[in-house]
Order: structure tokens, then sequence, then C-alpha cells
């Protein structure tokens, strides 16, 4: 039997083992896998002010943004990912085919890419595409062909990811075609493909590392060093004493600052920065790749647990001043900051995965975002965010 210090330092990419942290804390498998299951029913098959899926006739359906009445690349593809992981094949293909049907653009420059926002009628919002809807479309393409097979059209899972990745990467090498979501000298991606600067929420470098085995074998090493790129680029995001980031950020790692809309402002540690310490949690407990991801994680955990006094619904520039504005989605920084216990060990681990542990399901139009970054986290500290590989 592998101990726990072992499969910490190997990474569960190398050891197949996937710590179930939950058990870590004394909590019952039985009851683990009873809230798992119990709450992803309740996302999917719930009452209509609980529930964010929808079927859509008689093989589709949707995951909506309940805050925006909307479907975005985001959600949709969140979706997959959690299906894939709880082994739900037909939801996972119902969600696919929508995408498919709706969201996918065959003409004009961003032909190839998905539009990111869709009314829940399918009627395009916009034209533009963001990246971190198609990174998690790839990622749970591959792990379906992986578990299930592939099928035909666009059923072949590993002939649509492979498709899709090599076009978020070649996109205007030739006149006319685009632009890529990655940036193709230091192979940050980008926050949408029309700008030079980045979201470190949306680096996955645990899911490049995979890539660079599973896609177009010309694409690898572009994504062997993406993966090396984004570890880099979050030690220069994320803040040395406080861990926290902007969600928004140069490609040098500083906030981005510009002219806020409203209150509306991405230098701060705000909605999409929540993403990103859970990020590194999942990416140390598959890869072990970077020991720095524990120290951030740690801070992070530190911040929120002693500085704040356990307070997690401020609003923060990223050296910790609090700024008078609430978090608009609380349960969701309770959600990272337990997936975060992936990779910390100091001594408010814990005391975060108990706190996700006692929070329930969000409630309202808001729940959308938190209740996403719940069950991710759920799965994660359970041991079900695995790896599907043939």
């Amino acid at each position: 039997m592998t101990d726990k210090k072992e499969i910490e330092m190997q990474g569960a990419f190398y050891t197949d083992e996937y710590r179930n942290v939950f058990l870590e804390n004394g909590y019952s498998k039985e009851e683990i896998d009873r809230k798992v299951e119990e709450t992803f029913q309740a996302m999917f098959y719930g009452p209509e002010d609980v529930r964010i899926y929808h079927p859509a006739g008689p093989d589709m359906g949707y995951i909506e943004d309940t805050g925006n009445h909307d479907a975005r690349t985001e959600g949709m593809s969140y979706g997959m990912m959690m299906c894939v992981q709880m082994d739900k094949k037909e939801e996972f293909d119902r969600i696919w085919k929508w995408a498919k049907t709706y969201m996918y653009m065959e003409d004009g420059e961003n032909a190839g890419y998905f539009a990111w926002s869709c009314q829940t009628d399918g009627t395009k919002n916009a034209y533009g595409p963001a990246p971190d809807g198609e990174e998690y479309f790839a990622m749970a393409l591959f792990f379906a062909a992986n578990r299930w097979g592939n099928g035909e059209g666009i059923f072949d899972y590993e002939a649509e990811a492979k498709k899709l990745l090599s076009d978020c990467i070649h996109k205007g090498e030739k006149e006319g075609t685009g632009k890529p979501m990655w940036d193709p000298d230091n192979k940050l991606i980008k926050f949408i493909t029309e700008c030079d600067f980045s979201d470190p929420s949306y680096h996955l470098p645990h899911y490049y590392q995979l890539f660079a085995l599973w896609a177009n074998e010309e694409d690898r090493e572009f994504w062997k060093e993406a993966a090396s790129a984004s570890r880099e680029y979050l030690k220069k995001a994320c803040h040395p004493v406080t861990g926290l980031c902007g969600e928004y950020a140069e490609y040098d790692g500083t906030p981005r600052k510009e002219e806020a809309v409203g209150n509306q402002r991405h230098d701060w540690y705000y909605s999409d920065s929540y993403r990103t310490v859970a990020n590194m949690g999942l990416d140390y407990l598959w890869f072990a790749a970077d020991e720095w991801e524990c120290e951030n994680a740690e801070k992070v955990q530190r911040f929120f647990c002693e500085t704040e006094k356990g307070a997690m619904d401020g609003v923060y520039l990223i050296d910790g001043t609090k700024l008078d504005e609430p978090a608009r989605h609380p349960v969701a920084i309770v959600a990272t900051n337990a997936q975060a216990s992936l990779a910390a060990s100091g001594p408010y681990a814990t005391e975060c995965v108990r706190r996700l542990w006692e929070t329930p399901l969000r409630e309202g139009d808001r729940r959308y975002y938190d209740n996403c970054l719940y069950f991710f986290a759920l799965l994660a500290l359970s041991g079900r965010y695995r790896i599907w590989r043939k």
C-alpha cells in the first residue's frame, strides 16, 4: 500500500492512487459517496430553483448560468467534465450535442471555436470565444474517449478534441484564419483571442501535460512547454505573501489595471480568481510537479483562516487590502479554499475541508458558478476527479 506522503510526492498520474481527503478527515466512505451523488442529482435533476442542467428535446441539454440566464462555454464544458467523472454518458452527449449545434462556429475568423454565450434557446449572444471553455471541452472529450470509447461524427470524442486543440494554437498562422488562444511565443493562454494578457484562473498545466500526450503529435511539444510556462507564470501572478492573484493579469503576472466599467475591475481577487488555487490543488494531486503550489495554497488558506479570521465573503486587492464590496460568489471561495487542501498540508487544510463539508449548495439566481466549483471540490477531495486513460 502506497503511503499518503509517497502519493503526494509522485502524483496520481504516476501512482493511479487518488487521495480521499474527506476520508482522511474522519468522514465515512458511505457519507462521502452519498454527498457526491446527492449533489450531482440536485444540480442536474433537482427542483427548478436548485438545478442548473436542463434537457432540451430528445437528445440535447444545456447548463444554465442562472445569474445571467444564458448558456456559456464555461458552464457547458464544466458540465461535461462533471458528467465524465460521474460516468453519466447520456448527459455528457446531450450537452456536447447542444454545444456543437448552437455554439460551434463554422464560418468567419472564429471558425472552429465556440461562441462563449448563447440564449437558452440556442441563439448566439456573441460570436467570440472564451479559451477556458475550449480547454475544458478538450479535456472532457479526451476523458470521454478513454472512459467510454469513441463513437461516430461529433461523438468521435478524441478526433473532436484533437481538432479543437489544433485550432486553439494554429489559428492565425495563415492570413485570415483568426487568432490563437495561446500566445505562440510565451505559450500562455490568453483571456480572449483579441487580447495580449491572461487570466490566471485559465491556467491548467495538469490539462496541458495530458494534452502533450494525447493531442496531435506535431502539437505535443507545444503543450509540454505550455504546462511549464503556466506553472512559472502563476508564481509571478500570485502575491508572495497572501497567495492571491487578480482576475486578469499581464504576461509578467502584474494584475491588469484598466478603466473600470461601473464597479467592475479585474485587478482584484474576485470571482474568476478563486479558481486559481483550486487548479493548483488538482495539478499537485495529479502531477506533484512543483512544491511551490503547496506553499501558495497554504498562503491562501492562512490569509482567509488567520488574517481574515475565517471570513470568506470579501473582496480584496491581491496584497490583502479589503475593499468595501461583498463577494458575489462566497460559496466559491469556500469551495476553492477547500480544494487547495490537495496541495496544502498546513494548519488550515483541515479547517477549509470541514468548512466545505458543512456548507450547503447555494440557492438563488447566483448559484450556478458557486455550485459548479463546489461540485468540482467535492469530486477532487473525494478522490473522484480522475485522469481517465485507455
